[in-house]
């Protein structure tokens, strides 16, 4: 009976370096199909993809049977000793400890509850200063005005980078997270080991500055870090992840908020409901990031044997976890495909699980309160036009364009 189910999703797909047409637009119906017909789902070069969300939750949490290091899969894809090679290979969250152990206690302890609420004010001011410059622009795009601008800012302070040196971080983040997609042209690739390599020669001046002129260790994380090097980091492990810091807290938020906007204009009675009480916004965010995680896929490696589902999965074997599927899994959620902004209990895999849940995730959630919070009490009316874009990454759920008139 298994057999027979697999073979039936086989035959319309779900392949991931080839995804179908209008996929990306809407991915949910063919996660339904794969978690109630095919929970593990076979891959062309012999990976698996998992859609349910017990699965996914074993998955995060055995990290003796599923492992994060990626080196094996890295090599044929970037090349050996590669710009992207040598990001993805020593960046937080493709390892496992011990590496993956003294990075986060690092970024966790810079991320305390006294430099989280020293950041808010701040946070509060720069959308503000970004609604004020959209009010006096009623159409606008809000991905480049407002989502992608914020965490850009939130990280450039987190790390203590200049204001006027900013302008390329955005990009070059871009370019390295798409190297991480399913498939790649070899103009991609390019981009992205190109990306590395400016990004490297960016920080090299930044940490040159910092180590004559250290930051407080409690605030900034870039001094934090520089105190661990030769300790605790090489200087490999720290640029690479600055590099990972901005990354991972560019492009999961942009999304978040984008995502965040976009279901609000698409259910019209949510909007009311949290204009009428603001305060659901505390959970609302929860709930956006469930619906729309912006992190769709993760990976894991077997480092045995495993049988799920009573499929065979071999020692070595790429896993694909598919959180946006996991997210709306009926076993776990009621109602998964509503929106219900005070979802309680809400215990969705946006941030993952287990040793390798977000260490940004307080972080990405004030961001998105405020942020969302404060733009939807600006602009109460606003509405999205016709252009929006999204991503186009399968990896990576969110717009590329989002326009829209505000008043």
């Amino acid at each position: 009976m298994a057999e027979n189910m697999h073979k039936a999703v086989d035959r319309d797909f779900l392949t991931l370096t080839a995804p179908p047409k209008g996929f990306h637009d809407a991915p949910y119906p063919i996660y339904a199909r794969l978690r109630e017909a095919a929970p593990v789902h076979p891959q062309p070069d012999g990976s698996f993809i998992l859609s349910r969300y017990e699965d996914l939750d074993r998955v995060y949490r055995d990290t003796d049977t599923f492992i994060s290091d990626k080196k094996a899969l890295f090599r044929p894809k970037f090349g050996v000793d590669s710009p992207l090679y040598e990001h993805h290979t020593n960046s937080l969250v493709f390892n496992d400890p011990p590496l993956h152990t003294r990075v986060r206690s690092v970024m966790v302890g810079a991320m305390n509850p006294r430099a989280l609420a020293s950041m808010e004010p701040g946070l509060i001011t720069l959308v503000d200063t970004l609604l004020d410059e959209m009010s006096n622009q009623p159409q606008t795009e809000l991905i480049e005005a407002f989502a992608g601008a914020i965490p850009i800012e939130v990280i450039g302070n987190l790390l203590g980078i200049p204001r006027d040196q900013r302008d390329p971080l955005r990009a070059w983040s871009l370019a390295i997270l798409g190297a991480l997609e399913p498939a790649l042209t070899p103009e991609q690739l390019e981009t992205g080991h190109t990306a590395v390599r400016d990004f490297k020669a960016f920080l090299r001046h930044i940490i040159e500055d910092r180590t004559a002129h250290p930051g407080d260790p409690d605030t900034d994380v870039l001094t934090r870090l520089l105190q661990t090097t030769g300790d605790q980091l090489t200087e490999v492990e720290l640029y690479q992840n600055c590099i990972f810091i901005l990354n991972a807290g560019h492009e999961t938020t942009t999304n978040l908020i984008g995502n965040a906007i976009a279901l609000l204009d698409q259910h019209p009675d949510k909007r009311a409901q949290l204009l009428a009480k603001p305060s659901l916004i505390n959970t609302a965010v929860d709930e956006f990031l469930r619906l729309e995680s912006p992190n769709q896929f993760g990976n894991r490696l077997t480092t045995r044997d495993v049988t799920l589902h009573g499929v065979s999965i071999p020692k070595g074997t790429d896993l694909h976890l598919c959180m946006g599927g996991a997210n709306r899994d009926p076993r776990q959620f009621d109602n998964p495909d509503d929106m219900r902004l005070d979802r309680r209990p809400n215990k969705h895999l946006a941030f993952a699980g287990g040793p390798h849940t977000c260490v940004g995730l307080t972080l990405a959630r004030m961001e998105g309160r405020i942020a969302v919070g404060r733009f939807l009490t600006r602009f109460p009316n606003f509405h999205l036009t016709d252009g929006a874009v999204r991503g186009g990454r399968l990896r990576f759920r969110g717009y590329a364009r989002l326009p829209a008139i505000l008043t």
